[in-house]
């Protein structure tokens, strides 16, 4: 009897061994070949799924957006109390613990890569930003937000605060741990919540 294989979860799995190459080797180590090894899988079954390199690693950079963004879903849709749920969705967007550490190394790779390749400002969207748009907003339709602060301003601060916490995190996890991520995040949201 033939062994019936999950496309989807095989395509799951060869984004996965991308992602822990470029964790081991970088993007430039994210060959087809090194990536095939790591997946278990033969360069004609990897060609399979993905005809491209490129095309791989923008199914990979996608997965990390997907997950992240299913995770987001499930908090919104929780029930908990507002202040809650944007805290917990702003932590998603951090490295603070080892997956999340992992996701955000890879993105910051895929992110640097499609900069320096040259590619168009479109295929950059990393979708944070809008996201951050939507949680001022939720906080102002929620009567949390602060009146007279200037909401687009306050986007772009949240935005820059988020970033700088993501890189700082990476660079220096010993100093800029969980614990001081949240520190941070419930300065900065005090200063806008009412």
């Amino acid at each position: 009897m033939p062994k019936i294989v999950d496309h989807s979860e095989r395509k799951s799995n060869i984004a996965e061994a991308t992602w822990r190459v470029i964790i081991r080797q970088g993007i430039k180590g994210a060959t087809v070949r090194n990536i095939a090894a790591e997946a278990g899988v033969s360069l004609g079954a990897l060609r399979h799924y993905f005809s491209t390199q490129h095309e791989l690693l923008e199914f990979a950079m996608n997965l990390v957006k997907e997950r992240v963004t299913a995770r987001i879903v499930d908090i919104m849709q929780s029930e908990l109390p507002p202040r809650e749920q944007i805290m917990k969705v702003l932590l998603e967007l951090l490295p603070t613990d080892d997956s999340s550490m992992a996701e955000m190394e890879v993105w910051f790779a895929f992110t640097f890569h499609l900069k320096t390749g040259g590619q168009r400002a479109t295929e950059l969207n990393d979708a944070i930003y809008p996201l951050i748009v939507q949680i001022i907003d939720y906080l102002d339709q929620h009567a949390l937000f602060k009146q007279g602060l200037d909401k687009d301003d306050e986007a772009e601060r949240l935005y820059a605060l988020i970033d700088g916490l993501a890189l700082h995190a990476m660079l220096e996890p010993d100093r800029m741990n969980k614990q001081r991520v949240i520190r941070v995040l419930n300065i900065h949201l005090e200063s806008i919540l009412v």
